[in-house]
């Protein structure tokens, strides 16, 4: 499943709220939809999802970091100066050969902007929170990723005061690459457990 249809299977009704509400105030020149498309790069291309993807490398290249990543992410992510408003508390899951993780919220769409920027518009859609719950290997097989059924997949879900961030498996071949390198195969979607790292060669 493409971009394209990851966020046609997700729209939702409040999304098209969001938008004609957009409108309605740049008619009524209440808001800039200039300073709006500023706001949306900077979380989107800048904040995140690059920020996280540094941290993934920096745990895959620095064993000592990973352990106080998984330990107490909060402060390993603020180690690298990602903090601030969506990432107060952070809880860094691994995936492993016997775990996959994948992240949620079911109750609406907290989600650790520090670090992943802004939330794709299925996260934050109904059927996506409902039925990655329920069904979570389907839902992965939606986008493209079957999990063998000797992996277990463990869903987590966020909340106002904690999010989670998935640490993916680094890929192979990947021996000798620097964390510049490394950091340019994470995607946002392996780092919410929908997908996998990029393999080299093969930069997001």
């Amino acid at each position: 499943m493409n971009e394209t249809e990851k966020e046609g299977r997700y729209t939702t009704d409040v999304a098209l709220r969001v938008k004609a509400i957009e409108s309605l105030l740049v008619e009524k020149d209440l808001l800039d939809p200039a300073a709006i498309d500023k706001i949306v790069d900077l979380y989107q291309n800048k904040i995140g999802p690059r920020n996280g993807a540094r941290v993934v490398a920096k745990a895959w290249t620095d064993p000592a970091y990973k352990k106080r990543l998984i330990e107490d992410g909060t402060s390993a992510v603020a180690e690298l100066g990602y903090t601030g408003v969506q990432g107060e508390e952070m809880v860094v899951v691994e995936n492993t050969d016997d775990v996959h993780n994948v992240l949620v919220c079911t109750l609406c769409s907290c989600y650790p902007w520090p670090t992943l920027g802004l939330p794709a518009n299925w996260y934050k859609a109904a059927p996506y929170r409902s039925r990655v719950v329920i069904d979570p290997r389907g839902v992965l097989k939606e986008f493209g990723l079957e999990v063998s059924p000797k992996i277990e997949v463990r869903v987590w879900d966020s909340n106002a005061e904690l999010r989670y961030m998935v640490l993916p498996k680094r890929p192979a071949g990947t021996e000798g690459m620097s964390e510049d390198e490394l950091a340019e195969l994470v995607t946002r979607d392996s780092m919410i457990g929908v997908g996998l790292p990029n393999t080299p060669g093969k930069a997001v």
